[in-house]
């Protein structure tokens, strides 16, 4: 490499970059830079929000470096095959040149390179090539997103014995480390005031002050409930409301029926989401989506339905598909409007146009979740917003409620219930079970069938506070906040939020002021039998007792035809008699 590599990453420090991605450096960046120039340690892990600039931060470390002659060759370990390109292209364009085609087989590369990109799955499959390549020549290793390392022991091992030779280790991170207790190779681990070994960074910068330096965009959280029901392995059928209280195995059950694509609720949410899109590309042109999927299959299925709501076939992107990278890369260069994936957009990859996001998946973990978050806050000009819809899942509001917070790896914890632990914590023993919850239960596998759903706004998240009331889809009420302009500032995101909460509330208690004039009887007839329908739901649920069998029960105890015959009188009665039986009154 020339001299001039460094020289094509020009500093700022201390003046602060412009907005968006600059040709210099952030602040935090050229801070981060210094520190570690003057640190002179072998090890060093920075941890940085999604979306901060890690990479330019980690490329202008390589430059320094090379340009000192301290280094003499660059790897860069990265989680996918289309990183590792990602990588190659961001180094190419600062004058690094990395080849991201190296091979363990030949284990050669040109000397038109400065160094090579490769994953961690292929160092842990030959870590003695690795190891060589790093004792043959002063190495800086550059450990992208460095909680892989931890993934399972052959990639810890092996980034371990392919790596310990180097005379510098970089590791970056974005996310909170993982949830369990496996020492991640290359971090430093220090006691804390509560005696807990946790991951010890040396340079933070979290998603709070990348807000505050209008690095990242704020981000809106939209959250759905909804009516379900399903049928279990056992061939009950059990009806819940998403949102409202539930155990665990139940909400688990009712997320998976909101997310089957034959039923109204991820329709209804996909069409909200568009709605969305639409409002944030008057100001962002080239504003872009994505639906993050649990499967395969629900990600082609949801891709038909936003061909449907959309007229334009969205782009799909499953992770064993061989074009998927360049797919990626088209999408990012264009203006199409929505990309539908599995996991492998989740995590690294740079589409800065992503403005709006749907969490259609069942994972739960918040390092998985963090990561999908990350897609969508890279800001590129002052003023633009990010939407992310989600499932009213308490795990999943819990993690949006807690972005701004920092978390370390712990290797020890202390005992804890699972009621004790809070959502987002390193130490909670939920995150297990979790992670889990695509093969967990019996009754979650072979015959369980979602049956319907449908779905409602319930609220809006943003800096960890709730605005807005449950509204219908398609309602005014839901409009006023789908229809947020795309470029605000964050404390006017804050401040139209709160002047549309209170525009709903007045609206909401104007209709109540208009409850008691008169209404057509069909229509108090319908609201009645609605009524009648999730009692009798409840109590069969409560019971084990099939639904027609409780409305059997209920035409003996009060007298009268079937319910499509009942009058008014007649469904009150059964009302009023299926209240007394859930508190044991027959």
């Amino acid at each position: 490499m020339s001299q001039s590599a460094a020289s094509n990453l020009s500093p700022a420090f201390p003046r602060r970059a412009a907005w968006g991605t600059a040709g210099k450096l952030r602040a935090w960046q050229a801070q981060a830079l210094r520190e570690y120039l003057d640190s002179g340690r072998a090890d060093y892990l920075a941890v940085a929000t999604p979306g901060a600039g890690k990479t330019t931060f980690a490329l202008r470390v390589a430059a320094e470096l090379l340009s000192a002659g301290e280094v003499t060759n660059i790897t860069v370990v990265a989680p996918t095959e289309h990183l590792k390109t990602q990588w190659a292209d961001a180094a190419g364009r600062v004058g690094i040149h990395l080849d991201p085609r190296f091979s363990n087989t030949t284990a050669v590369t040109s000397s038109d390179y400065d160094g090579v990109a490769v994953t961690y799955a292929q160092v842990a499959s030959r870590p003695s090539v690795h190891e060589q390549r790093t004792r043959e020549q002063r190495t800086l290793v550059i450990l992208d997103e460095i909680h892989h390392g931890g993934d399972n022991k052959s990639w810890g091992d092996g980034i371990r014995e392919a790596f310990e030779p180097a005379v510098r280790r970089l590791s970056l991170t974005g996310t909170p480390f993982r949830s369990d207790t496996n020492p991640i190779p290359f971090v430093g681990y220090e006691y804390g005031d509560d005696g807990i070994l946790r991951s010890s960074s040396d340079y933070t910068y979290g998603y709070a002050e990348a807000l505050r330096d209008g690095v990242v965009r704020p981000v809106l959280f939209m959250a759905y409930g909804g009516a379900m029901r399903w049928r279990t392995r056992a061939g009950d059928e059990v009806a819940a409301r998403l949102g409202e209280p539930m155990t665990k195995d139940v909400i688990a059950q009712a997320w998976r029926t909101a997310l089957d694509p034959k039923g109204e609720w991820i329709p209804s949410v996909l069409a909200a989401a568009d709605k969305r899109l639409t409002e944030v590309r008057r100001g962002v042109p080239d504003a872009g989506a994505m639906v993050i999927a649990s499967n395969q299959t629900q990600a082609r299925a949801y891709a038909r339905l936003l061909h449907g709501i959309t007229g334009e076939k969205p782009t799909v992107v499953l992770s064993d598909d061989s074009g998927a990278s360049q797919r990626i890369e088209d999408f990012a260069s264009d203006t199409s409007r929505w990309l539908v994936a599995v996991r492998m957009v989740s995590e690294g990859v740079d589409v800065p146009r992503l403005c709006v996001g749907v969490y259609a998946t069942s994972t739960s973990t918040p390092l998985f979740f963090a990561q999908a978050v990350g897609r969508f806050v890279r800001a590129r000009s002052r003023g633009e917003t990010a939407c992310v819809f989600l499932p009213s899942v308490p795990i999943i509001l819990a993690h949006a409620g807690a972005l701004e917070e920092q978390r370390d790896h712990a290797l020890d914890r202390p005992a804890s219930s699972d009621d004790e632990a809070p959502m987002w914590s390193e130490e909670e023993g939920m995150l297990a079970a979790a992670n889990r919850s695509e093969s967990a239960s019996d009754e979650l596998q072979g015959a369980f069938e979602a049956l319907e759903s449908d779905a409602h706004f319930d609220h809006v998240l943003y800096d960890a506070q709730q605005f807005g009331l449950h509204a219908e889809v398609g309602s005014e009420d839901e409009q006023d906040y789908l229809g947020l302009p795309g470029l605000l500032e964050p404390d006017q995101v804050h401040a139209l939020l709160s002047e549309r909460q209170t525009k709903q509330s007045k609206r909401t208690s104007a209709t109540r002021g208009r409850d008691d004039a008169p209404v057509a009887a069909h229509r108090a007839l319908a609201s009645q039998r609605k009524e009648l329908n999730k009692l009798v739901s409840a109590y069969a649920q409560k019971t084990g007792s099939p639904h027609a069998n409780v409305h059997m029960d209920l035409r003996r105890a009060c007298g009268g035809p079937e319910l499509a015959q009942a009058s008014s009188e007649q469904v009150t009665e059964r009302i009023d008699r299926v209240r007394r039986w859930f508190v044991g009154r027959r």
